[in-house]
């Protein structure tokens, strides 16, 4: 598969390195859109990756457009002083402006939001009463329906599962309180010990969240997430169809997200 390097087009490092540092210093227009031209492509595979769990109606180049505008954020605010790829850093900014350009345009009925969010309760009742983790057909007994139609829930679902693990690192009320992967390399200029504390509880929740999952899904996440594969490939990787894929995908995020809601909810009562 292809390393994420390779869809940027080739320029010289020391080229790199002096539009960086003429942007940084002089700010550049110049710099900044030979710099913008240059990382374009991550913008087409970050949207490439997002659209593959979306409806057809939403056309790719629509991300695309969403993505630059991430993609322009992320070149402004880069730190050249933090040891990290820029490559890292912009596709977290170009993933987040599409999904905040989708939370936005509404895209998803509220039926099929109301359908989620009694999933993500499901899920919690059932561990809260078996003490693991519940099986389908345990999960179709609670919401009173038949496999087939918790198969085609998962399915419809699937199209809004295109957050990012990441985003669903909330670390407060507010929905602004959120924490990317990106945002937790440590910066020595500024530290919260509250702030840290309470970050580093929440990966440790989610750590705990993602070990706990059936095998295939923890393998769908650590592929899809870690590893950048498509579903397609994963699918590959499993045996199964796209689709089946996209189902564990599906139910494993609303899994880690009922686990987060619960803690939150907990902590909130203490």
């Amino acid at each position: 598969m292809k390393s994420t390097g390779s869809f940027v087009k080739d320029l010289k490092q020391t080229e790199l390195e002096r539009l960086w540092l003429e942007l940084k210093s002089e700010q550049s227009q110049d710099a900044r859109d030979k710099l913008i031209l240059h990382f374009s492509p991550l913008v087409k595979y970050v949207a490439g990756r997002i659209s593959a769990n979306l409806p057809q109606n939403v056309e790719s180049a629509d991300l695309v457009s969403y993505g630059i505008f991430g993609l322009i954020d992320a070149i402004e605010k880069f730190d050249l002083s933090r040891e990290i790829k820029f490559e890292t850093y912009a596709m977290s900014r170009i993933k987040g402006a599409i999904i905040d350009e989708l939370r936005a345009l509404d895209w998803v009925p509220r039926s099929v939001r109301h359908r989620s969010k009694e999933l993500e309760n499901a899920y919690i009742v059932l561990e809260n009463r078996f003490k693991r983790v519940p099986t389908d057909e345990e999960v179709a007994e609670e919401l009173s329906i038949s496999i087939k139609d918790l198969h085609n829930l998962l399915t419809q679902l699937s199209y809004t599962s295109v957050v990012a693990l990441e985003e669903l690192w909330a670390v407060g009320s507010d929905k602004e309180d959120k924490v990317s992967l990106i945002d937790t390399i440590e910066d020595h200029n500024s530290s919260d010990p509250s702030d840290i504390f309470e970050l580093s509880e929440m990966k440790e929740i989610l750590a705990d969240a993602i070990d706990r999952l059936p095998e295939r899904e923890k393998i769908v996440i650590a592929l899809y997430y870690y590893e950048s594969l498509t579903l397609r490939e994963i699918g590959e990787v499993l045996s199964v169809t796209e689709s089946r894929v996209s189902q564990l995908h599906t139910k494993a995020v609303i899994r880690l997200k009922a686990k987060l809601r619960q803690a939150k909810t907990y902590a909130g009562a203490d």
